[in-house]
């Protein structure tokens, strides 16, 4: 995923209705608390038993109570944190470290660094896979996933995939799947033989980054840098419809006790997609939350979302034609809560 620092398929029996005319979700920001510190920020993680939320920050990975904005610790010592995932049945959790080809395993209570393994160049999006008791990580640059012993923090393979991935997402039942940024593909992995078993174009939506998963119905939805959100069903292996998003997608999530699908985008907007059946999707909502807001969590027990962005100063004049990213106001890191 990239840090934060500062066209519609036609295909029989689907439909994408718009936003008019639609019934709201009501979704709103119910809250705003100021949690400061300074560098990037990229993906946002609920842990459910513990009911905080982990923020990935550049050097760290930040632990908030997200009912007040309080911080309640730190994972420190990483290099380009990107991904947390949370391996409950072994009590650890575990971040990738980009910068170092890293994956971190850390006490889920305490925090404290139990291991750190060796994954591959650009360890990015990470998952527990409960079918195999695996955590897999999504190397970009290296083009491939990593497989760890949720147990004891090893390295047990890495799996070559068709691209540099992104984002993924499991069914829990021994499927993996996971975005393929630059061939506009999702593929499919075996999570216990650990051997990619087929792929499938997503096009139009191009260069998809979040990617959510309606397990009952095996629904995929794509949060595309084309601006759409692709829907694809995960038995056939293809694209069955697309929704319009904004604009710089890098997370998606579904609710399965609301069938609302969710692309959180740095143009500062939250679009909803509400999946009337598994053969009609509606765009519900599209909430303003701040420019920046490109990463999301979803908490499934209250159905709030989370989302972080900043303040930013004037951007700098362009240098030789390269335009400059604007300073983030120090201290103005902002975790946003909605809720309906």
């Amino acid at each position: 995923m990239r840090f934060i620092h500062t066209a519609a398929v036609a295909v029989a029996a689907l439909a994408v209705a718009t936003v008019a005319g639609a019934q709201s979700s009501h979704y709103h920001v119910a809250n705003r608390f100021t949690i400061g510190g300074d560098g990037s920020w990229d993906y946002l993680a609920i842990d459910t038993v513990g009911h905080r939320l982990f923020i990935a920050r550049e050097n760290r990975v930040t632990v908030v109570d997200p009912t007040n904005g309080h911080v309640l610790g730190e994972i420190t010592g990483l290099n380009r944190a990107h991904g947390v995932a949370f391996a409950y049945s072994t009590g650890h959790g575990f971040v990738t470290s980009g910068g170092d080809s890293t994956v971190v395993m850390f006490d889920l209570k305490t925090l404290k660094v139990l291991r750190k393994t060796t994954a591959a160049v650009d360890c990015d999006g990470i998952l527990y896979d409960p079918g195999s008791g695996h955590v897999f990580t999504f190397n970009g640059d290296a083009g491939s996933a990593s497989v760890i012993d949720a147990k004891t923090g090893k390295r047990i393979t890495n799996i070559t995939l068709p691209g540099k991935p992104e984002f993924g997402v499991t069914n829990g039942k021994g499927r993996v799947y996971v975005n393929i940024e630059d061939k506009s593909l999702v593929a499919e992995i075996d999570s216990r033989t650990n051997r990619v078993t087929r792929h499938w174009s997503i096009a139009p939506c191009t260069s998809p980054s979040g990617l959510a998963i309606d397990v009952a119905h095996s629904l995929l939805f794509s949060g595309c840098h084309s601006k759409v959100m692709g829907v694809s069903d995960a038995v056939a292996g293809k694209l069955v419809t697309t929704a319009p998003i904004g604009t710089g997608v890098d997370a998606d999530r579904f609710d399965a006790s609301t069938q609302y699908a969710f692309a959180s985008t740095g143009d500062g907007n939250i679009t909803v997609v509400h999946e009337d059946s598994p053969r009609k999707f509606t765009v519900v909502d599209n909430i303003t939350t701040m420019p920046g807001a490109r990463t999301m969590a979803l908490d499934p027990q209250t159905h709030r979302l989370y989302t972080v962005s900043a303040k930013f100063g004037p951007a700098p004049v362009a240098v030789a034609g390269q335009r400059r990213r604007p300073p983030v106001v120090p201290g103005s890191f902002t975790l946003l809560v909605l809720e309906r």
